[in-house]
């Protein structure tokens, strides 16, 4: 029995509808799935010529296809070093595909790291330095936020390109990212008043912070009370932040989490060495004022924090990056005046680790082990080592000096001036944009402003006023007195 055509093409025309529908209902339930597990994401292309995003549009489920495209063209420009060409088509594939995590990476890395010193003007580097910031954090982790490698990145940014000196414009970086920071963290933040903002003024700076920095108070809050206390202001913090946010999303057993622990440790480290930029009751970050220097009151945290790591994951082997951190941190101490600390760390340090020092340092004193490391310090071109030496001098002239030690200090002054000669004499005028410290009495200043500060708590009142008496320095005047213009 034959079938009519015309009733043959009556059924596959139903049957074509019957799976229609089927079709139809299957498709929501996987767009659902889709969405579920963060596979879809069709934000409509912007700027993007009108070839591309009328392909993009009729191939629909193909735009993985033009991903790939893509991302081949930008691989040929980034092997011609066209970084510039690179960033659009960056773009572009972000838009198509993302949660294409390499493409994130890359391109904040192009802006940060390749195109940044295509520039000679610090500020133009600037520019692009942060606007690889802001890629990763305004656009890739929010699109992202269960991806460890972009918190990963993120703060890999603030640890090495803006925190370290091996770009000819680091300084540049740090005080644009402190100015900043002082207008919504300052350098101590005020927690209540970010987390339960009452005035105007503090309203739009928990705004400014949440929306425009993407930061959350609570976990900077957190991050203080576990790893700090911080400096705000400085990009480190910012480094643990990211590090320790990316760590509570991911899983504590992923190989991912140790990355992070790692970043912390490093940044934490870093922190301790300069840290400690401004005087508190600053509110004005300028060129003038701005400068890093140690913050010892992290040795406590470090240790502890390493003792905590060391506990939970013995086979990653801390104990010696920890007994490094230790033998960094003595005359670190040392220098700055805290006697006391340091002689209490060297000990700590000849006991839990009794191969601290062999051969003809078996049984080294302090004092001998300062001495000898502090003279390795001054003879590298280390800017961070010989930096907090200089400070490290400074005070201990100050203090000599409230000892009415006057040969001393006077023997710390002169050493400060010759450590500050040799150095920039050994880098030569080829790395002085990058490596050059503040002339000496610029750093002189800024110690004894911090030393004689009330809110730094370094000096008695007793001695403070003493202080100021041997230098021959008039009494700060009373609360609610103008200071006179000198």
């Amino acid at each position: 029995m034959s079938i009519k055509p015309r009733t043959y093409k009556m059924a596959m025309v139903g049957l074509a509808a019957l799976l229609f529908c089927v079709s139809a209902q299957m498709q929501n339930w996987l767009n659902l799935e889709r969405d579920q597990l963060r596979l879809t994401h069709l934000a409509p292309l912007e700027n993007a010529p009108p070839l591309l995003a009328f392909t993009s549009v009729a191939l629909g489920g193909f735009r993985g296809l033009i991903a790939n495209a893509l991302w081949m063209r930008a691989t040929d420009l980034q092997d011609a070093e066209k970084f510039f060409e690179m960033v659009q088509l960056a773009d572009w594939i972000t838009d198509l595909e993302p949660h294409f995590t390499q493409v994130w990476t890359v391109q904040a890395w192009n802006m940060a790291y390749n195109i940044s010193v295509k520039f000679k003007d610090p500020e133009d580097r600037w520019h692009w330095v942060e606007r690889g910031i802001r890629l990763l954090r305004d656009r890739g982790i929010p699109l992202n936020p269960d991806v460890v490698l972009l918190y990963r990145e993120l703060s890999w940014f603030f640890q090495h390109k803006v925190g370290q000196d091996l770009d000819d414009a680091h300084m540049r970086y740090k005080l644009r990212w402190a100015q900043e920071m002082q207008d919504v963290l300052g350098g101590r933040p005020d927690f209540q008043a970010l987390e339960h903002p009452k005035t105007a003024a503090e309203k739009e700076r928990a705004r400014k912070l949440e929306e425009v920095y993407k930061m959350d108070p609570k976990v900077i809050q957190n991050v203080d009370q576990e790893y700090g206390p911080f400096d705000w202001r400085l990009p480190d913090a910012h480094s643990v932040y990211w590090a320790e946010l990316g760590r509570q999303r991911t899983k504590p057993d992923s190989p991912d989490s140790d990355t992070l622990r790692r970043s912390i440790f490093q940044s934490m480290q870093m922190d301790c060495f300069r840290g400690g930029a401004l005087s508190r009751n600053v509110t004005n970050v300028t060129e003038r004022n701005f400068m890093i220097w140690p913050n010892v009151d992290l040795v406590p945290t470090i240790n502890s924090t390493y003792l905590k790591m060391i506990e939970e994951q013995p086979n990653l082997n801390f104990q010696n990056a920890h007994k490094n951190f230790l033998k960094q941190a003595v005359p670190l101490l040392y220098i700055n005046g805290r006697f006391e600390q340091a002689g209490y760390w060297f000990n700590y340090l000849t006991n839990l680790y009794t191969n601290a020092f062999v051969g003809r340092q078996a049984n080294i004193s302090l004092s001998d082990y300062v001495a000898a490391t502090v003279a390795e310090d001054n003879g590298e071109t280390d800017m961070k080592k010989v930096n907090f030496n200089l400070v490290g001098y400074i005070r201990l002239e100050l203090l000599c000096l409230l000892q009415d030690n006057d040969d001393q200090a006077r023997n710390y002054k002169e050493l400060a001036e010759y450590v500050w000669k040799h150095y920039h004499d050994k880098i030569g005028p080829q790395s002085d944009q990058r490596l050059h410290l503040p002339p000496l009495s610029e750093t002189y200043q800024r110690v004894l402003d911090e030393m004689l500060d009330p809110q730094s708590g370094y000096l008695s009142d007793y001695n403070r006023a003493y202080l100021r008496t041997k230098l021959g320095l008039p009494s700060p005047p009373a609360p609610g007195q103008v200071q006179p213009i000198l």
